[in-house]
């Protein structure tokens, strides 16, 4: 990829951070978004790759998408570009955490709950305001039924409300609620405990809660064996997990 124009991105330990970098408010245009989708697809291409933590720079994670590229003639080409960076997101095979600082609006909270977890801080604000410029969220409309259950979904797109970082964790959008103080802290002690493991088995387990979505449960559970004693049982870093508990020692990855 060529210099990176709307973000930044460092890798260590098998950990892949963006930072979003478009001020003010990192809020999203066409080339922002095709400039995002790149980078994932070329990311998820690395097989050392263990996780991919999505941060932004400013006050804001991202307040939306471009109320400009809203407009007849644009809408129909933000929508395939905001398509394809929300199934960019879905196809990584490692886990994805959007790690929310700030404002998470519009376009910018589906981007955030198109990622398997997140990771917010107290002063986080979350919403889907679409509906007051006379929109709807598309992906939101799918995704959030899926999350909370109609209910809530109908509610938090028909109102255009704002929540707090709390009230979004008691609904179960967030994985874990950080103080301000010690958001960086809280993220490099996630980050830690998955960059442990190996990145085959890592695939393998997101790849065995994926891949039985909305299968009847004795499907799910024949697959799922499948997917244990056929894929993960005959890896090398199974087998090392097991020699290292026995010899109580730390495992040594051979990701294969």
């Amino acid at each position: 990829m060529t210099e990176l124009k709307f973000h930044q991105l460092t890798k260590e330990k098998g950990v892949a951070r963006i930072v979003l970098n478009r001020p003010k408010h990192n809020v999203f245009n066409i080339d922002m978004m095709q400039e995002l989708t790149q980078l994932l697809a070329q990311l998820n291409d690395d097989a050392e790759l263990k996780c991919v933590l999505i941060a932004a720079q400013g006050a804001s994670w991202c307040a939306g998408v471009e109320v400009s590229d809203h407009k007849p003639e644009l809408a129909p080409e933000m929508i395939r570009v905001f398509d394809a960076l929300l199934k960019q997101i879905h196809a990584l095979a490692v886990p994805s955490i959007a790690a929310v600082h700030g404002a998470c609006l519009g376009g910018g909270m589906e981007v955030a709950i198109a990622c398997d977890m997140i990771v917010a801080s107290k002063a986080a604000i979350f919403g889907q305001p679409e509906i007051k410029l006379g929109f709807l969220p598309p992906y939101a409309a799918v995704r959030l039924p899926h999350l909370v259950g109609p209910s809530k979904a109908i509610e938090i797109c028909t109102t255009g409300r704002r929540y707090s970082a709390e009230a979004v964790y008691n609904m179960g959008l967030v994985a874990e609620l950080l103080e301000v103080e010690t958001f960086e802290e809280g993220l490099t002690k996630l980050i830690k405990e998955i960059g442990h493991c190996s990145p085959l088995i890592i695939r393998l387990n997101k790849k065995a809660v994926n891949l039985h979505l909305g299968l009847d449960i004795n499907a799910a559970m024949e697959s799922v064996s499948d997917l244990f004693l056929n894929q993960l049982m005959k890896t090398e870093d199974t087998l090392e997990g097991i020699k290292s508990f026995e010899e109580k020692r730390r495992p040594e990855w051979k990701n294969c």
